[in-house]
């Protein structure tokens, strides 16, 4: 397989040069960065600070594999807030441009079967939006999985046009939420997949995916359980065969949201995944 590894970097709750010069000696070969919030906001980064900071990750032997553009709050699900959301990503996309790499991933609320719900012409008209932005820019805008299954994303994606929106494949999301296979979503969404999270997880009661990923409510509480790689319901071996037979070569970035040592943790995943690839 030609799979590589990659961090994210915000998951070891350090400063952002700290954690590139972590996820180094961890062995990863690239890097994701959260751009919407802190000191990586686009608007706190001038152009000579991107050009030092690509210069420091860089000199790190990293690349960017993706930014995260995530705007939170149930992504493009509400129209008033998306005006302020959708020029948030326009400006994500060009400092994905200038830190040199090709992706943005972002949740964008949960994407309804039901073509004529009002919600969906939302999100269609955020999406349609920024695809084309992202497109004229050579970036993708990549769909992260989960709110959805992946029959309905895949959908989604080819209603849209343009061809700026991809997928963002979060294996563990699927499981925990929705309870797909990872090897089956894959199937459906593998010619729209241009960047993955490396995460694991189960479910331990269903959930309403709008509660999480809409309206932002807590009624999903203890409905499922974010693990270390290898100790959830994601079956990794499976999985990853199928990835890398779909003829994906892109990263498996390593998410770790939770645990009292995610340092511990990352190099435990970036050990796990060096065995299977």
């Amino acid at each position: 397989m030609a799979l590589k590894i990659g961090i994210i970097v915000d998951s070891f709750r350090l400063p952002i040069r700290d954690g590139i010069k972590k996820a180094a000696e961890l062995g990863a070969e690239g890097i994701q960065i959260y751009a919407t919030r802190g000191e990586m906001t686009p608007s706190a980064l001038s152009g000579s600070q991107r050009i030092e900071l690509l210069d420091y990750i860089k000199s790190n032997g990293l690349v960017v594999s993706a930014l995260c553009g995530d705007p939170g709050g149930g992504g493009f699900s509400h129209p008033d807030n998306n005006p302020a959301r959708i020029e948030l990503s326009k400006r994500i996309i060009d400092l994905a441009v200038d830190l040199d790499t090709k992706v943005v991933t972002t949740h964008v609320g949960a994407i309804p079967s039901d073509k004529n719900h009002d919600r969906y012409k939302i999100i269609y008209d955020a999406c349609a939006e920024l695809g084309e932005f992202a497109d004229n820019a050579g970036v993708s805008f990549a769909i992260e999985t989960g709110p959805e299954p992946s029959a309905v994303l895949r959908a989604f994606i080819e209603d849209l046009p343009c061809t700026g929106i991809k997928v963002n494949f979060d294996p563990a999301n699927l499981v925990m939420v929705i309870g797909e296979k990872a090897e089956d979503a894959v199937a459906n969404l593998a010619p729209y997949i241009i960047h993955t999270h490396a995460k694991d997880g189960r479910m331990i009661k269903k959930c309403d995916p709008e509660d999480l990923y809409v309206h932002h409510t807590k009624s999903w509480a203890g409905a499922f359980l974010e693990t270390p790689l290898g100790e959830g319901d994601v079956n990794f071996p499976a999985y990853l065969k199928v990835l890398a037979e779909s003829g994906f070569d892109g990263f498996l970035t390593i998410e770790r949201e939770v645990g009292d040592n995610p340092a511990a943790d990352i190099r435990k995943a970036v050990d796990f995944l060096k065995k299977l690839i």
